[in-house]
């Protein structure tokens, strides 16, 4: 009996666990990128303008987006890699080359796409040059080894790195950016720090960890492509899906709309980290459960279900009440506008909150086909309701078009499940 309740609620070797400090320390990247973000929004605008602000973000946009190519599924599969290589050095070597080496590829070809499309087909007009300056962010990305770290199991040092980088890039803005015309070096400094600090932490792993660089296997890393492909595709159209919404605004609105709904979304997004969060959290003692004893696994699952729910209702709620102060206060002006976007916006993270239950079960149950099928089904419903909704409402109808999508994403789960895995279902809703 003990030994069930331990799997429940494991105090003792809570801290000490591993598995547990790695999730502390992504806690603790992912807070201070956070913090270094919402310290940055009121020096952006203040120095160069609501709308040279939402360009900026709307470069950084289409970055991220390129990013999740570069990543390929490495974020989640590579950790594995690495963890069950720990105690060869020559494997963990040729690894390491090898992502590496295709991460590198992968944002060569990025940058080469971007370039194509600027230069011979004229599009990202308006944000043309700060796009092309970010581009630096996609190998600081492509450097950025947080996976080998996962796996090794030794995220303090590359917790330090990434604060320090952080750091870094906010006294760059004190320093340089103090007019409209300088945004173009936003997204390009925020790139070269972390270049800089990327660099070290591969530094790092040769001399202290004492791991080569050898010439890259291209047959194992076309071979890991191949495997990866259906993960690359779910974080796509995840992403386009959550955040694809500024870049369908670009096209019906104006550069100071663009900036005034870029807060209000940048406000919102750092929320619905919450429940992206808590599957992180759960997933390792879940899916234990869910091998050894369902019953225990389910009662597990709905007391985190009926947390998850009752914290994002606090939050939203909160975010609901404090928008007029939230938007003065990052803004340190009153941009009017952009208060109604954050206050619809504020059921967001209420909404995501619904399908933690289903994600989870996806995830433990190993039903990976069943999470990508429902990721495009949404993200096509995304695009073309927020399209619609965006050409006839502006800025207004994009946030109904998020609202509406959180809510098809947990039902397209619900149904899904329902067809394929009703004992799932039935487990955690009965």
């Amino acid at each position: 009996m003990f030994e069930k309740i331990n799997l429940l609620i494991p105090f003792g070797n809570f801290f000490r666990n591993k598995s547990t400090q790695n999730f502390l320390f992504l806690v603790f990247i992912q807070s201070s990128t956070v913090l270094i973000s919402i310290i940055s929004m009121p020096l952006l605008i203040q120095s160069i303008g609501a709308e040279q602000f939402g360009l900026v973000n709307l470069a950084l946009s289409v970055i991220i987006i390129l990013n999740i190519w570069i990543g390929f599924g490495y974020n989640l599969s590579a950790p594995a890699e690495v963890a069950l290589k720990q105690s060869d050095k020559k494997e963990l070597s040729q690894l390491l080359s090898n992502i590496l080496s295709a991460k590198l590829l992968l944002a060569t070809l990025a940058s080469a796409t971007v370039l194509v499309g600027a230069y011979v087909f004229s599009l990202f007009q308006g944000y043309q040059a700060i796009l092309l300056l970010s581009l630096l962010l996609l190998f600081s990305d492509a450097l950025f080894p947080l996976w080998f770290f996962q796996g090794m199991e030794k995220m303090k040092l590359v917790s330090v790195a990434t604060i320090f980088s952080k750091l870094l890039f906010l006294m760059g803005l004190v320093l340089f950016v103090h007019h409209p015309s300088q945004s173009i070096w936003v997204n390009f400094m925020l790139g070269m720090f972390g270049i800089i600090v990327n660099i070290g932490l591969l530094g790092y792993i040769r001399a202290g960890m004492g791991i080569r660089f050898y010439k890259p296997k291209f047959f194992s890393i076309w071979k890991s492509l191949k495997e990866n492909i259906l993960l690359f595709f779910s974080n796509l159209v995840s992403y386009i899906s959550i955040h694809g919404g500024l870049i369908i605004l670009s096209f019906f609105a104006t550069a100071e709309t663009l900036g005034m709904y870029s807060l209000a979304e940048r406000v919102v997004m750092i929320l619905r980290l919450l429940p992206a969060m808590i599957i992180q959290a759960v997933v390792p003692n879940a899916s234990k459960l869910f091998q050894a004893d369902q019953a225990l696994f389910f009662a597990f699952l709905k007391k985190v279900y009926l947390i998850s729910l009752g914290v994002g209702a606090i939050l939203s709620t909160s975010c609901f009440l404090a928008a007029p102060y939230i938007i003065q206060i990052l803004s340190r002006n009153q941009l009017g506008e952009a208060l109604p976007y954050l206050e619809l916006l504020s059921l967001v993270p209420f909404l995501a909150c619904l399908n933690v239950g289903n994600v989870t079960m996806l995830l433990v149950s190993n039903l990976r086909d069943l999470l990508f099928r429902a990721s495009w089904m949404f993200c096509t419903y995304m695009i073309v309701a927020s399209t619609l909704l965006t050409r006839a409402y502006g800025a207004i109808g994009l946030c109904y078009g998020i609202l509406t999508t959180e809510l098809v994403v947990f039902l397209i789960s619900m149904l899904l499940l329902f067809r394929y895995k009703k004992d799932l279902l039935y487990g955690l809703y009965s």
